[in-house]
């Protein structure tokens, strides 16, 4: 039997990952590079992604930044050209881009009746076609190699979809049914050695949530947030760092025999009824 430090060897192995710049993208980029792989990084902003790799002091030769829009399937194209050109070979996508949209978030000034059809079309395309096409794109090439890992992002939302984040909640369920669809299809049309799962974050105070959970002058919890942490029972947010192991295991041959699951990293919000 292999030693565990051999499942979970990182040395060599190439990543690419989409939505790597926000709070919970930076610590999965972090991890990856501590661990020995080499990741390329997809951003709208390709200064963002090439100042978070500064930030991290990663090595330039395991590194690289790539001006890549999810939705812009030519993009995605020319970006696997890129990677492939620098690196010589992919091992993995890790799907991060996604988000919510205030104004496709109810409120009492904002009923579900008036969201903008805009905004939802926007937070709707981004988590689920931003997810779709990089497969797609990636998907092709793991399939022409026989093997590859696939990490989706999806969320607690798709599970027990949550008050006012209508557009979201949607969008992260289909990513959590696109995962299982797409686990089949690559296994039983390509090769048992390409694998995809998810993870599904509880509740980590992001960019995107913050408005929703903390008071924007205090910092204080709002009514939401105090529910979640009512449910919650650990009693607290997630960290960054708490996505990491479980990272490690899914993208690491120590989980060859899993696929088409959504690990749950919640703090037990998912076991809760509040009761």
């Amino acid at each position: 039997m292999k030693p565990i430090s051999e499942l979970h060897n990182f040395q060599g192995r190439i990543f690419v990952m989409t939505g790597g710049t926000g709070v919970l993208g930076r610590t999965i980029v972090q991890s990856l590079l501590a661990w020995g792989a080499t990741v390329a990084l997809l951003s709208r902003k390709k200064e963002r992604a090439s100042q978070l790799f500064q930030d991290l002091h990663a090595d330039a030769s395991k590194a690289l930044a790539v001006e890549c829009d999810v939705l812009d399937m030519e993009g995605l194209k020319a970006s696997l050209g890129t990677v492939l050109k620098t690196f010589g070979q992919i091992d993995g996508l890790i799907n991060g881009a996604g988000g919510n949209d205030p104004r496709a978030t109810t409120n009492p000034q904002q009923p579900f009746f008036q969201l903008p059809e805009e905004a939802l079309r926007s937070v709707m395309d981004l988590n689920l076609l931003g997810t779709i096409l990089p497969c797609q794109v990636y998907g092709k090439y793991f399939a022409d190699r026989k093997e590859g890992v696939i990490l989706n992002i999806s969320s607690m939302s798709a599970v027990h979809p949550l008050t006012r984040v209508v557009g979201y909640s949607a969008a992260k369920a289909a990513v959590s049914n696109f995962t299982q669809w797409l686990a089949v299809h690559m296994a039983q049309e390509y090769s048992p050695n390409i694998r995809v799962n998810a993870m599904a974050p509880g509740f980590f105070l992001t960019e995107q949530n913050r408005f929703l959970l903390t008071d924007r002058e205090t910092g204080a919890l709002t009514d939401r947030g105090k529910k979640i942490i009512d449910h919650t029972p650990l009693g607290r947010f997630g960290k960054p760092e708490d996505l990491v192991t479980t990272l490690a295991w899914l993208l690491s041959p120590g989980s060859k025999f899993v696929t088409g699951i959504v690990v749950p990293v919640d703090g037990g919000f998912s076991a809760s009824f509040g009761v």
